[in-house]
């Protein structure tokens, strides 16, 4: 089985959508369908199951991407070290972000490029769907993850910015209109909801499930895997949403509509590591982060 022929078979069975698997991958969804008949052909049984409504692992299936992730994980982290060592770098540090701003957090990437100068940085955006999953995997050293976080066995580290939240509709709607809204508008509407890995504490954080006079905020059941679809059930009116102000400045879009919520709290960013890690190049960055303190957006 070729490298990218791996790539493509955990890539689908992550996403269980040949669509979004093209995507991600930059091929076409002809090319992930060939690939995965020739590894069934030469294995001798389906990896995937097929229906018109969904994707699903076989057992077979599943059984093979136990076996090939930490491989494939292996043949990255030797690349990447390979890579690094051809530009004079030892080490590397893993970043995940669930944040669009990472251009407005170069003083913290550029601090500690300055402080270790023989460490990279490998800056990633991080699902929503499965927040702590890549952590947990050992695929990423350090979350920039939305607070409070509160699983046994994460180290919660220095906040890194505060940000207001804003209101995400279709550029038509009704709402548009106004300057600001507050959180009760949310009850009148349904907002993105549906399966995940979330845990409720941390969606309530971000999306809370009641307003601040206690009416329930309605939580529609929908398939929303990234922040593609996010944007498209938006803008095509089925839902509204709220969301951090950076979105009104790194996703600018003709068909989306952002306004200010003025009596929400302020949404906190701050550093996840696994309670288990002690790399040092994350002590470093922890470190490095709380010296410079919280910034203010």
């Amino acid at each position: 089985m070729e490298l990218r022929d791996i790539e493509i078979f955990l890539t689908l069975s992550e996403e269980l959508h040949f669509g979004r698997t093209a995507e991600r991958l930059h091929v076409s969804a002809a090319r992930v369908s060939q690939a995965i008949k020739k590894q069934e052909r030469s294995i001798g049984a389906e990896l995937f199951e097929r229906t018109s409504r969904q994707v699903q692992l076989t057992t077979v299936g599943r059984q093979l991407r136990n076996d090939l992730l930490p491989i494939y994980q292996g043949l990255k982290a030797s690349m990447d070290r390979a890579r690094l060592a051809a530009q004079g770098k030892t080490d590397i540090l893993r970043i995940n972000l669930l944040v669009s701003n990472a251009h407005e957090l170069r003083p913290f990437w550029d601090a500690f490029r300055s402080l270790n100068p023989t460490c990279g940085i490998k800056l990633r955006y991080n699902g929503f769907v499965d927040p702590f999953g890549p952590l947990r995997r050992g695929e990423t050293d350090l979350l920039l993850s939305w607070l409070p976080v509160e699983e046994p066995d994460l180290t919660v580290g220095p906040v890194l910015f505060e940000e207001p939240r804003v209101l995400a509709m279709a550029s038509d709607h009704r709402l548009a209109d106004r300057q600001s809204v507050s959180m009760e508008v949310f009850a009148d509407h349904v907002v993105l909801g549906g399966e995940s890995l979330q845990p409720d504490y941390w969606q309530d954080a971000f999306m809370p499930f009641y307003t601040p006079k206690g009416r329930v905020i309605e939580r529609g059941d929908f398939d929303a895997k990234d922040l593609d679809d996010l944007y498209l059930i938006i803008s095509s009116g089925e839902a509204i949403h709220s969301l951090a102000s950076q979105a009104s400045r790194f996703h600018v879009r003709p068909d989306i509509a952002y306004r200010h919520i003025h009596d929400a709290p302020l949404l906190r960013w701050g550093l996840v590591w696994r309670s288990d890690n002690d790399n040092p190049m994350v002590r470093s960055f922890v470190r490095i982060a709380r010296e410079l303190g919280t910034m203010s957006l």
